[in-house]
């Protein structure tokens, strides 16, 4: 009895002593942060405003960074493209930050450019620039993975996903990473990719914009000064993100991957900090998120100089929202009717747009569908819209094979008031942003003078659909995308 009634007022005094510092304000953000937010057009590199650039548009950057900066070819890719270890400061505390392990993850590499533009400016943050460079000795990987960048693929060419190649280091550029964690014996890792756009911030109307992660070293999650060093910077971190991405910043599952170089980098002891950027509203290209990478990043490279860190716990870090899959969709359309079997049934219909690469991977066009279909009240999407007493019906195929300049002429809006969704095109344009033209271009049917009506609407149909009230046609979802016909 004596044992219990111990047991439950040391209970009762640790949970009193978590309520007491749940409660306690978090620290002062610098006065430097949102400056680096406001002042971030002045350091943008140009030429990197869409996030399908390749090695030969950024090494002719990297290889003209000035002194104190130095710039080593780090090794070969697995298809012999250069892979560079950028490095600049002199201070004791080693800090790793590498991009782009995953080729169609750029955002954090356009991010570095910029921090390599402030690095070398003369400013007002010449003070900062000071105590940066003789307290931290950055080094930094700017495109790990150069062949999937080339091509805009997720994977290297061996077809091996780098981040689980920490233990086989079959990968050349998974073997290069792990050469300099161990070269630099780095105090700080920064793991910085992208993430899936349709994850949620916690169950939420919230995309996670910008996720994080200190990840776990072991199965049972334990935290020691290093990862509890790393939780404690992503406070300092979110501090700012909350500021511009309210309820938008999420929080990566923390179970153990064995394989993974985050995992293992914190596990050889460098605190490590996973930093992955996913969708923002009018932000296709990032940009936005580009902004706020380089604003983190420097609040982040301030806060280790000046050991603010340490002023945190980790509650910053423990209350942020794991990230939900699923939960996101570019469109929903609400509480319409589809028919079946001659009876209308009232539905959701949630549509997401894949980005099929053209150009020689440096353009893409859309190619939509109907995810999801149901009650969705627990999806939400980029853009929604409620239309309870509409009916969607499939949209009509105009008579007749046009070319795709006669096609870009035509009075679309006209079209979809007739019910026309999609023209067949003989040729396709040389720029598939017509794509994103108020009707759908499709090859020619078997019989083009009557080719009836476009997909039904079912899953995975590309969803060219009208959606009428009263048998008049006020909407049109054409590639997914929505269309106000009147």
């Amino acid at each position: 009895m004596q044992k219990l009634l111990l047991i439950v007022l040391f209970c009762s005094c640790f949970a009193c002593q978590s309520r007491t510092q749940q409660a306690e304000p978090e620290p002062a953000m610098s006065p430097n942060a949102e400056r680096f937010y406001e002042k971030h057009p002045e350091y943008r590199v140009a030429g990197l405003e869409t996030r399908r650039f390749k090695l030969e548009d950024i090494e002719p950057m990297i290889k003209a960074l000035p002194a104190p900066f130095t710039v080593k070819l780090a090794g070969k890719s697995f298809q012999n493209r250069n892979i560079y270890h950028v490095s600049i400061g002199t201070g004791p505390v080693k800090v790793l930050m590498w991009s782009q392990m995953h080729g169609d993850e750029s955002t954090a590499t356009m991010a570095l450019m910029d921090l390599f533009q402030f690095l070398q400016k003369k400013d007002e943050f010449d003070s900062l620039r000071q105590v940066l460079l003789s307290k931290l000795t950055l080094h930094f990987i700017p495109m790990l993975n150069p062949d999937g960048a080339n091509r805009f693929t997720r994977r290297n060419m061996q077809g091996i996903d780098i981040n689980r190649d920490a233990m086989r280091l079959q990968t050349p550029e998974g073997r290069i990473l792990k050469r300099i964690r161990d070269e630099t014996k780095a105090d700080w890792g920064f793991n910085l990719h992208d993430q899936n756009i349709y994850l949620g911030a916690g169950v939420s109307p919230y995309p996670a914009s910008i996720s994080v992660l200190a990840p776990a070293y072991n199965y049972t999650k334990d935290i020691n000064e290093t990862r509890g060093d790393a939780m404690r910077l992503i406070g300092v971190m979110n501090q700012l993100l909350q500021k511009h991405i309210p309820k938008q910043v999420g929080r990566y599952d923390d179970a153990f991957e064995p394989r993974a170089f985050g995992d293992n980098i914190q596990k050889w002891g460098t605190r490590t900090i996973l930093i992955e950027s996913g969708g923002l509203k009018g932000d296709p290209e990032n940009q936005m998120l580009r902004r706020l990478n380089f604003s983190i990043f420097l609040t982040a490279l301030e806060a280790i100089a000046m050991e603010k860190y340490k002023e945190w716990n980790y509650t910053a870090y423990e209350g942020l929202p794991e990230n939900q899959p699923g939960g996101f969709h570019d469109l929903v359309v609400r509480k319409v009717q589809v028919m079946r079997n001659d009876k209308w049934y009232k539905v959701d219909l949630a549509f997401r747009r894949e980005e099929v690469n053209y150009d020689n991977s440096r353009k893409f066009f859309y190619r939509a569908n109907i995810a999801e279909m149901g009650d969705l009240m627990n999806t939400n999407g980029y853009d929604e819209i409620e239309l309870e007493g509409y009916q969607a019906v499939p949209g009509s195929i105009k008579p007749g094979v046009i070319g795709w300049e006669e096609a870009s002429k035509l009075d679309h809006l006209a079209l979809l008031r007739q019910g026309i969704t999609d023209v067949q095109v003989s040729t396709w344009p040389e720029s598939l942003e017509l794509s994103k033209l108020g009707v759908l271009l499709i090859r020619p049917r078997p019989n083009p003078a009557n080719p009836g009506s476009s997909t039904a609407i079912n899953l995975g149909s590309g969803g060219s659909i009208l959606l009428q009230k009263d048998g008049k046609t006020e909407y049109a979802v054409v590639n997914g995308f929505l269309i106000k016909v009147q």
